[in-house]
């Protein structure tokens, strides 16, 4: 099974490929060049896995939350190579890339949504499966929702931006955490692969950003 995967719901461009079971991929920082590289990594990389846009059994892609403007560029590129090769699609939450990712089955997931807000959501897994005990929320750090017990990992920006707040709400709770995480493809491919399986992709046209808020800056009189 080939299974390619984009992600643009930050700075970073990331792209990756499922083949058989083995991720390659290359993640950059671009900051908003994401739809000026996109493509020459796309190209460059399915080259050197020797695999055809054709070949591939279908494309995953990083559905938000996340920049509004990169969550478009991977959505729109997505349907565009997917109608052009007749693939199914499937768009993976960025938070849900984040757990992925961390090396930990009990994550706690803060992206910074800027205005003084995180996109959250919290992930445990359990016999293998992912289970969302906090859904994507975005909030203020502060008011992040709670967790139970101890044991849990921190990851994303939000720890970065609000690493305060956050240690104060986790005090009991956090082991760890990783603050420079950001959602990559490849987590993706390996999240969507199996999903993939089962036959769980859909047509290109249902592909959708995932927004948490249509607000993306504040007013002059709110600021």
């Amino acid at each position: 099974m080939h299974i390619l995967a984009l992600e643009t719901s930050t700075e970073y461009c990331s792209i990756a490929l499922w083949k058989d079971g083995v991720v390659t991929g290359c993640c950059e920082l671009v900051g908003q060049r994401h739809s000026e590289v996109m493509m020459t990594l796309l190209d460059n990389l399915l080259r050197q896995a020797e695999v055809k846009l054709e070949q591939l059994d279908g494309i995953a892609f990083g559905s938000g939350p996340g920049s509004f403007t990169g969550v478009r560029i991977a959505c729109g590129v997505t349907q565009g190579l997917a109608l052009g090769a007749n693939l199914l699609v499937m768009g993976v939450c960025t938070l849900q890339a984040l757990a992925q990712a961390a090396g930990h089955n009990k994550v706690i997931t803060a992206l910074d949504a800027r205005m003084g807000e995180i996109y959250h959501a919290v992930y445990e897994k359990r016999a293998g499966t992912w289970v969302a005990t906090c859904e994507p929320s975005v909030c203020l750090p502060q008011m992040a929702p709670e967790v139970q017990g101890a044991g849990w990992f921190g990851v994303g920006s939000g720890f970065a931006t609000h690493g305060a707040a956050l240690d104060q709400r986790y005090k009991t709770n956090i082991m760890g955490r990783n603050e420079q995480a950001v959602p990559q493809a490849a987590a993706i491919a390996e999240f969507a692969a199996p999903l993939f399986a089962m036959g769980q992709g859909v047509d290109p046209a249902q592909a959708m950003p995932f927004y948490l808020r249509d607000k993306v800056a504040l007013k002059t009189s709110e600021r």
